[in-house]
C-alpha cells in the first residue's frame, strides 16, 4: 500500500471517527397540541388560571453539552384566555398586556446551566409590555413516548413588566406574583 493510499484511508477514518464523536444537537419541532403555557394568579387571594393559546419556540438542545444548547419563545399576547369573553377583553387591553400595542412577549436563552437530575436553568431575556428584564428560569428535560419534554414552573412579578397598570396596580387586589407554567411537547429533528 502506498504512503498516499495510507494517509487517504487515515484522513478518512479520522473524519468518520469526528462525525461519530460530535455533538448530537437536536432541532425541536414543538407539538402545539400537546404544549402549554399557563399563568396562575390571585384576585383578593382566590386563584385563577389563564392559558395562552399561541405560541412558537425554537429549541436547539445538546445532550451531550445542555450549556451549548440555546431556546427562545414567542408568545402571541392577544391569544391569552381566561375563559370568558369579557375578561379576556380586560386582560388584553391597555391596562394588562396591551395587546394592540404589544403583540408579543419573547423570551431568548444567553445561557444553559445543568444543575442535577434533568434540571437545569436558563439564564436570559424576558420581554412582555415592552419591557425587557434579565430571567433566569428553571426547567427540567424528560423523554415521555418517544417525544422530549421540556417542563418549567416559575414565579413572575406582573408589575416588574407593567402588568396591571391603574387601579390594578393595587397588590391586595390583584397578587403581584403570579406563577407560569410551560411544557413544551416536543419531537427531535436532525
Amino acid at each position: 500500500m502506498s504512503i498516499r493510499r495510507m494517509a487517504s484511508l487515515i484522513s478518512i477514518t479520522l473524519a468518520l471517527l469526528a462525525t461519530l464523536a460530535a455533538p448530537v444537537v437536536f432541532a425541536q419541532t414543538i407539538d402545539a397540541q400537546r404544549s402549554s403555557i399557563k399563568v396562575t394568579a390571585r384576585q383578593m387571594n382566590v386563584p385563577f388560571d389563564g392559558n395562552f393559546r399561541t405560541f412558537a419556540a425554537n429549541i436547539a438542545w445538546d445532550d451531550a453539552k445542555p450549556e451549548s444548547s440555546k431556546a427562545s419563545i414567542e408568545v402571541d399576547l392577544a391569544s391569552f384566555d381566561l375563559g370568558d369573553p369579557s375578561f379576556n377583553e380586560e386582560a388584553r387591553g391597555k391596562s394588562f398586556l396591551d395587546a394592540a400595542k404589544f403583540s408579543r412577549a419573547t423570551f431568548t436563552s444567553s445561557s444553559i446551566r445543568s444543575v442535577g437530575g434533568g434540571h437545569y436553568e436558563a439564564t436570559g431575556k424576558l420581554g412582555i409590555k415592552g419591557v425587557t428584564r434579565d430571567v433566569t428560569v428553571p426547567f427540567s428535560v424528560k423523554d415521555e413516548v418517544g417525544r422530549r419534554v421540556f417542563e418549567s414552573t416559575f414565579p413572575l412579578k406582573r408589575l416588574d413588566y407593567r402588568i396591571g397598570e391603574g387601579e390594578w396596580s393595587d397588590t391586595k387586589t390583584l397578587a403581584n406574583e403570579t406563577t407560569v407554567h410551560v411544557r413544551l411537547v416536543a419531537t427531535s429533528a436532525r
